[in-house]
């Protein structure tokens, strides 16, 4: 049944996974060290921004509430305004990510008081707030040009369980890779072919986070996020069920109860359905 449903959703939207895993080679083509070596003192300085990108179904959500359960911290929604910032410079005759080639440090700086601009709305009173679009894994360059004292964090999940987690999931909008298991399973590769380019030419930049890591030592993984980010431990953080706050993921109501490990092995179920996710992911696993 959930192979049915997804037929019908995926014959409804535009996905060509083909054409995204040529963006993803454009991105790590232009990227290159010396890139970033030339512009050194580009962008906004603000450590205000906590960046939280991966994959759906990934943690991220835990992740966030995690962290809006810190005195230091506000959580936010999952923020268009780094994938905005892209579609304009798309509109440009070189495209993104040429495009950053024809622009200076002053560029990136307006970028980075704009993005603070925007976002300003969304944020109480505290002076460092999570972003939480799974989607700016893609655009952690320019985040870096434009912001690059934001803390950004990488949420990371099983392969097979956050491949099958996205494939049982009505999403509101967005994630039209996700209505079919062998779209899931390249997409989750060129996520990962992405990350590990970043770690090259940005080495240290992002935090990777496991999910199992969380649930197998939850106050081990949640004082290094916050050392991370450059956050005093508070008992809280490791309470954030009892935080109270508006959540519009598909993760509302996960975030509300202690951690549990219940959906690691639940793609296992369904294991012998998944093959064609399962061959795509195969030299991950």
């Amino acid at each position: 049944y959930y192979a049915v449903g997804n037929a019908f959703r995926r014959r409804a939207l535009c996905w060509d996974a083909d054409a995204h895993h040529l963006a993803i080679r454009r991105i790590q083509a232009f990227f290159q060290p010396e890139f970033f070596a030339a512009r050194p003192s580009a962008g906004n300085p603000s450590a205000a921004p906590i960046f939280i990108v991966g994959m759906p179904r990934a943690g991220s959500t835990l992740l966030e509430q995690i962290l809006a359960s810190h005195s230091q911290v506000d959580g936010t929604l999952e923020l268009p305004d780094v994938m905005t910032r892209v579609q304009q410079l798309n509109r440009s005759p070189a495209g993104f990510p040429e495009v950053l080639g024809t622009l200076d440090n002053a560029d990136f700086a307006a970028f980075g008081d704009e993005y603070l601009r925007r976002t300003a709305e969304h944020r109480q009173a505290a002076p460092q707030f999570v972003d939480k679009m799974p989607n700016n894994y893609g655009y952690i360059g320019l985040i870096h040009l434009m912001l690059p004292n934001a803390k950004i964090i990488d949420a990371r999940r099983d392969p097979m369980a956050c491949g099958f987690s996205n494939f049982k999931q009505l999403f509101a909008n967005g994630q039209h890779f996700s209505y079919d298991l062998a779209d899931i399973g390249r997409y989750y590769r060129d996520y990962v072919s992405l990350m590990a380019h970043w770690d090259t030419v940005l080495p240290g930049r992002v935090l990777r986070v496991d999910y199992e890591a969380i649930v197998s030592d939850t106050e081990f993984a949640v004082r290094r996020v916050l050392a991370h980010c450059g956050l005093e431990f508070e008992p809280a953080c490791l309470e954030f069920f009892n935080t109270r706050r508006a959540i519009r993921t598909p993760s509302s109501e996960q975030v509300r109860r202690p951690i549990n490990g219940d959906g690691l092995a639940q793609w296992r179920h369904y294991s012998s359905h998944l093959d064609p996710l399962r061959k795509e992911l195969e030299e991950l696993l």
